[in-house]
């Protein structure tokens, strides 16, 4: 045994791991360390860390920085000295390192490593992750370390299920495990779920503000499946903290967008419901075919759970209600804008409510700020995510990739969308019950509603306006009020001209 080799031995029965000089934390001849193939794992992290250097954050000058690794688990602290890269657990040190040498990914590949080998004898979450949950936590890790969105993809993950071809459903498959919780088994490809980046594992802890401990099995079963499409709001618990989902259920899991006629009778309205779940040239192709077929009097356009990276899907599906108006601005670096127009003439003029929420995020906030920017239709719901960001794929050696939303987005008129959103003309949580939603329309009627634009109001802080306006929690609620403000708007001709007038 060599001296190096005593030295770490015994330092790590103290807990802490030594070094000096170059970083070589790990030996081919020992290259399976619980039971992780920790130079393979190395040369993973060196390509992820090496692939993040190059990526250009929407005109932002970032750098990934490996005390974002702390982010993996709310116990865990990384402090990064002059010359050591310290690992702290909850108050004491269980690991200590060479700290790397600047741009030496080698290093960084294997501290990495060395980190989540120590991470695995403290978190069982961590220890019962194969490799690519490992890759795709750390990436999750560094991405929101600088502030952004990433995903670590396995080319080959087979945790994900095939079939397209259930009805009405969140696309999730699990059980309650033993502590009431229902932990997620498998996504369907494709579905709400897949879209929202559920993954197996994944904790689910409550349902529409309902703990599923409190849930009968009946009730989860309800809310995961049903006649109907609907939203539902779940609370997460991954393997990188808690996080909240919004989910349509989908009438048509491989659909990307779903469409309901409903032939009204108030003031002879026919209104045409259209919720988008990916803006993509799939859900481009359902709208095209609804107009042209239903020719309605009124649309609902339900962006609530709208997610999409593609801005030529964007362009294209916008450009069907606004025509050749600008869209969105695509910011990659700080001294270029590329202003994104759809094509061909607008496929029909009829009266919109353009439904948001919290959940409304990539390229559907620039299709709800463009259909606001062109006097197109009433914005209805609470503020969009602020996440306006497009992705970039960047494939890795190991055969997987990362996926990153790196390209920022403003509106086609230049203002900031992305970090701030889009705000709704008519905020739906200050008007749930039917007593608030009588008075709400009987002030516009007398011409007493006096709203506020904060989409022009770019000296007010964002967190304001959002507590101003805040999400309603049960997604069977909002449904019902989304449904009830949207048809008297658009079945009520004054109201729906008042409501436009305060957008002009």
């Amino acid at each position: 045994m060599g001296i190096k080799k005593i030295l770490i031995c015994m330092c790590m029965a103290l807990g802490v791991v030594c070094g000096a000089g170059a970083v070589e934390l790990f030996s081919p001849d020992e290259p399976v360390q619980d039971g992780i193939n920790v130079m393979d794992m190395s040369a993973t992290f060196r390509d992820i860390y090496h692939k993040l250097d190059t990526v250009r954050w929407g005109g932002k000058n970032i750098a990934v920085a490996i005390e974002s690794l702390e982010k993996l688990n709310p116990d865990a602290h990384v402090a990064v000295t002059d010359e050591r890269v310290v690992l702290v657990w909850r108050d004491a040190i269980v690991a200590n390192f060479p700290r790397p040498v600047p741009r030496d990914w080698d290093e960084y590949g294997q501290i990495t490593t060395a980190l989540v080998l120590k991470l695995r004898q403290y978190d069982p979450v961590y220890r019962k992750m194969n490799e690519s949950e490992i890759y795709r936590a750390v990436v999750g890790a560094l991405t929101r370390g600088i502030d952004e969105n990433g995903n670590y993809i396995f080319s080959l993950d087979a945790l994900r299920a095939q079939d397209r071809r259930l009805l009405t459903s969140l696309g999730i498959t699990g059980a309650r495990d033993d502590q009431g919780n229902y932990r997620v088994s498998g996504v369907y490809r494709g579905s709400p779920a897949d879209a929202a980046g559920i993954a197996a594992g994944d904790l689910i802890t409550s349902i529409n503000g309902t703990a599923i401990a409190d849930m009968t099995d009946a009730d989860i079963s309800a809310a995961m499946s049903g006649l109907n499409s609907g939203t539902v709001k779940l609370m997460l618990s991954t393997p990188t903290g808690a996080r909240p989902a919004v989910i349509r259920r989908a009438t048509i899991v491989s659909a990307d967008a779903d469409v309901i006629h409903r032939a009204s009778a108030a003031n002879d309205v026919d209104i045409l419901e259209i919720v988008i779940h990916v803006v993509s040239d799939g859900a481009v192709s359902i709208v095209n075919e609804a107009l042209a077929k239903y020719n309605p009097g009124g649309i609902i356009l339900d962006l609530r759970a709208s997610v999409g990276d593609d801005e030529r899907a964007a362009a294209k599906l916008a450009g069907l209600f606004i025509g050749p108006s600008p869209v969105m601005r695509i910011v990659e670096t700080a001294g270029s804008e590329v202003e994104v127009i759809p094509g061909g003439a607008a496929a029909t003029r009829a009266p919109m409510v353009v439904l948001v929420s919290n959940m409304t995020r990539g390229t559907a906030e620039a299709i709800a700020a463009s259909l606001y920017e062109t006097h197109r239709g009433v914005l209805v719901g609470t503020p969009t995510a602020g996440v306006a960001r497009l992705k970039t794929r960047i494939d890795l050696e190991n055969g997987g990739a990362l996926e990153l939303l790196n390209k920022s987005i403003k509106t086609g008129s230049g203002r900031a969308l992305d970090g701030r959103g889009v705000f709704p003309m008519v905020c739906l949580s200050n008007i749930r019950s039917d007593v608030q939603r009588d008075a709400f329309f009987l002030n516009i009627t007398n011409n007493e509603f006096r709203a506020t634009d904060f989409n022009v109001k770019d000296d007010v802080p964002v967190d304001d306006i959002r507590r101003g306006c805040p999400t309603i929690t049960s997604g069977a609620d909002e449904d019902a009020s989304a449904a009830a403000v949207a048809v008297k708007i658009l079945t009520d001709k004054k109201i729906y001209d008042k409501l436009m007038n305060l957008e002009n």
